[in-house]
Order: structure tokens, then sequence, then C-alpha cells
């Protein structure tokens, strides 16, 4: 059977055809190679702005990318690429990736130790009759039973009333979350963007990378893992980006107070302890009668015992013998009280008697 696919090695990667009758074409300008490889898989900064809504939450609906990472049982990256959408053929990344016969089947069956295929995608996937994209990955995934699929994406796609297929879309995504805990779908979030930046981006600087996230990227996000979940009943990974950004500030103007403190220079000879920038000391801040109760490893209002050896005296040759013997009996003596009145003595002897019988 002739290959469905054509690939192709680069400088930096792979560049491939996914459907080998594809060409050059006017109407899409990523055809024909519309799944690249290794380096090759790097796209510029701005057209993953457009595509991915970062860090802003307003997308283009024309354009589809989809990043993938392909991982042994041990996390160790095999494979590292992306797959774009085909605008002049109307097909998604999902499609083209997941295809019968494809780019992934023929990968994963020259590579067994494949185990993770992770999806970063600008749109979750859908099962319209255009594209069938998750009827693809479900056949994908009875074929490969021992391979687990994690999507991420970064906006639902026609899940909304007011698209005709919004049901069937959603029905879709219900019927492939239930295939948990070998497929997970989940919003991209927290440090998975800046993750996504440095393996897939191209011309990002540090500060990029590390720049705060928007207001309105933190609430796409958590958009997104609320209607996924109210969609498939699944709870996804996601990283609550308001309560970690809240606890570095929080920590960042500790560290700020403490440097000012009068006694942090104390000490000017001594070196400071806490090198960590973002861990808090409180014991310089907090007045001590608000501290809680420190407890370390134990609870410190039990009491511990605690075993002490000492060292016994050397007794002499003759000691130890006479500590050998039993100890003598001392006598005795038997005092009776005389002090009393007669009839006391009566009553005693009465009460003996009593005792006897």
């Amino acid at each position: 059977m002739e290959p469905l696919y054509e690939e192709y090695l680069t400088h930096g990667g792979t560049i491939v055809k996914p459907y080998y009758w594809l060409s050059f074409s006017l109407d899409c300008t990523n055809c024909p190679y519309h799944i690249r490889t290794g380096e090759e898989a790097r796209v510029p900064y701005t057209e993953f702005q457009q595509i991915f809504g970062f860090p802003w939450s307003t997308y283009p609906q024309a354009k589809h990318l989809t990043f993938y990472e392909l991982r042994s049982s041990f996390g160790n990256l095999i494979q590292k690429g992306h797959a774009s959408n085909c605008t002049g053929n109307h097909n998604h990344p999902e499609s083209m990736l997941f295809e019968r016969n494809g780019y992934l089947d023929s990968v994963i069956s020259h590579n067994s130790n494949i185990r993770h295929v992770i999806l970063y995608s600008s749109h979750s996937p859908c099962n319209e009759a255009n594209h069938c994209c998750i009827r693809k990955m479900y056949n994908f995934l009875m074929m490969c039973p021992d391979v687990t699929l994690s999507i991420f994406f970064s906006q639902l796609y026609h899940t909304e009333n007011q698209f005709p297929t919004a049901t069937w879309n959603r029905e879709a995504l219900r019927s492939l979350a239930s295939l948990w805990p070998q497929v997970t779908l989940s919003p991209i979030s927290g440090g998975i963007w800046h993750s996504i930046l440095d393996n897939f981006v191209s011309g990002v600087s540090g500060s990029t990378v590390l720049q705060p996230f928007t207001a309105g990227r933190i609430l796409a996000d958590r958009y997104n893992a609320y209607e996924i979940d109210s969609i498939t009943g699944v709870k996804p990974c996601f990283i609550e980006v308001l309560q970690s950004q809240r606890k570095e500030n929080q920590n960042r103007k500790v560290q700020a107070a403490f440097e000012n403190h009068p006694l942090n220079n104390a000490y000017p000879g001594q070196p400071f302890l806490c090198q960590n920038p973002r861990t808090p000391v409180l014991f310089m801040l907090v007045p001590y009668r608000d501290l809680p109760p420190i407890h370390v490893g134990q609870n410190t209002q039990k009491p511990r015992n605690v075993l002490r050896h000492l060292n016994m005296p050397q007794l002499s040759s003759v000691e130890v013998k006479d500590l050998r013997k039993p100890p003598l009996a001392r006598p005795v003596e038997v005092l009776e009280a005389t002090n009393g009145s007669g009839s006391n003595k009566e009553e005693n002897e009465e009460n003996k008697k009593k005792w006897k019988k």
C-alpha cells in the first residue's frame, strides 16, 4: 500500500506532508508541509500570540495549531513537533496527526518506547463531519491501548449553543473523556504556558517567558476549566494562577520588609541563613505571641522518655561476693501500745475473740 505521508529531513528536524497528494497552494500558506518535527516545529512569537491568544484572550477562528510531544514511560522526550491546519482542504491538525496509517501511526509503530502523547492545542478537538478529530483519536487509542493521551487546549471549539454542531462536539468530548485515565482533557494554564514558550516558540526573550499573566488570560483559563468539567464530568488539571501570584507577591513583600528591617544588619559579619528570596522570614516580622506553636516531627506537649547510660563504679571482688549472698534478716521489735483506758483493752480482747471465731 502506498504510504499516506511523505517526510523530508532538514537541518533542524523534518518536514512532513500528511497526505502525499498535497502540493503548494495559494489557499494555504502552510501547504504542503503541515507537520514539522524537532526545531522545525518552532513558530514565531507573533504567530503564537495570534493563534493561542497569549498573553491575551482573543483568538482568530481561521488558524489552528497543535504542538505535540512523544514521551517514553519514564517521561523522556522522544520527539516533539507541531501540526497546522490546512485552510485550503479544511483539515484540522488533530485530523492529520491521528489519521489511520498516517504519520503518528508510523512513528509509534517504529518506536515501541513511546507511551505518552501530549498535545498543546489552540482549540479543543471536535467531531464535525469535515474533520472527525475525536473519532480518529478514539480509534487511535483503541489500536494503542498502552499509549496515554493528554490534551491541553487554549479555547473550546464550537461548544457554545450558538453553533449548530455544539451538541455533537460536547457529546464527542464526553465520550473521549470517558476513557480516563488513558485520556485527560485540560485547559492550558499556569506554568504550561511558559513551557510551551520555551520549547515551541522562537524569538522569545527571558523577560517574555517570565512575564505575568494578564487578567483576561487568567479568566479565560478558569472559564475553560469550568466548561470542560461541566461537559465531561471529569475535573481537569488546572493551575490557579491568581492564588500562586498572590503568594509570590506576598513573599516578595515579606522579603523586602526583612531587607529593610534594622535587625537585618545587626550582624554584618554573619551570612544570612535563608538564601532563597521567595522564602519569607516570619520570625523577624511577626510578634511571638501571634505565632502558632511549632511542632517538629512529634508532639512537643507529650513528655519524652530519655535513656541515659551511666558508668557504674568498679567494685572489689569481696564486695561482689557479698552482693551474691542474700541479705540477713533484721530482728523486728514488736511494741504494743499500752496507752489508753481499760475499757479500750476489754473491747480489743472481745474483737480478737470475734475474729478467731
